[in-house]
């Protein structure tokens, strides 16, 4: 096989977590009295960190920029009080995974979540999954699209980038990928549309966690 290691996107990749994140978002912004924004809003918000979501609420719903640590640390209190109401696995990704590590690939996360939500979230939903690497946002990384975490992580695995499958769901995880020199997976079960994957210029576009097996497979 081709591929001997996936780095997955966590955020609309592996787990449908934007209902809690938006509810998270809106019990702040609610409580401090300015508009609330829906779920399809927060879809596009999202992708870049918790910086740019707060950046985004505050530009979007026209509020005072000197809000924005009030409504970022609301938000890091609500949503670890929400973080694992209304999260789900996507259907398809347990399977996949299993399928994946029984054929010796290696499995990652590579998410611009805090890495101290990434690892919450992910021992919670993935308690009898050992994944290789699971990194959230460190400190001594800066986010994606920039390549350096990504570029750490292949380096630990002691692989080459032709080894290595990169999976997302934003624009951002393409050029995330492109930028660190990694052929692409777009998913569409996530939380943006086809044709932002194609403009990106994504190496596949997948509807079924399953056709990434037959990626990796060469079928």
């Amino acid at each position: 096989m081709k591929y001997k290691a996936v780095i997955f996107d966590l955020d609309g990749t592996l787990l449908d977590t934007i209902q809690d994140i938006s509810d998270s978002v809106n019990a702040v912004l609610r409580e401090n009295k300015y508009h609330e924004f829906s779920v399809d809003d927060y879809k596009y918000f999202v992708g870049r960190g918790v910086n740019e979501l707060i950046a985004s609420v505050i530009e979007k719903g026209e509020i005072d920029p000197l809000e924005y640590p009030n409504i970022k640390n609301g938000y890091m209190k609500e949503y670890k009080i929400r973080q694992r109401i209304k999260t789900r696995i996507y259907p398809g990704i347990f399977d996949l995974i299993v399928e994946l590590q029984n054929l010796e690939i290696s499995v990652n996360i590579l998410s611009n979540k805090p890495d101290n939500q990434t690892q919450e979230v992910v021992e919670h939903y993935f308690k009898k999954i050992r994944f290789n690497n699971v990194y959230g946002k460190k400190p001594e990384f800066r986010i994606k699209p920039y390549p350096e975490s990504v570029l750490h992580l292949i380096n630990k695995l002691k692989v080459t980038k032709d080894e290595v499958l990169y999976v997302g769901d934003t624009n951002t995880d393409i050029q995330t990928a492109r930028n660190a020199g990694l052929k692409s997976v777009g998913v569409l079960w996530g939380f943006r549309k086809r044709e932002e994957l194609e403009l990106e210029g994504a190496t596949f576009i997948v509807e079924n966690p399953m056709d990434i097996l037959k990626i990796i497979l060469g079928e």
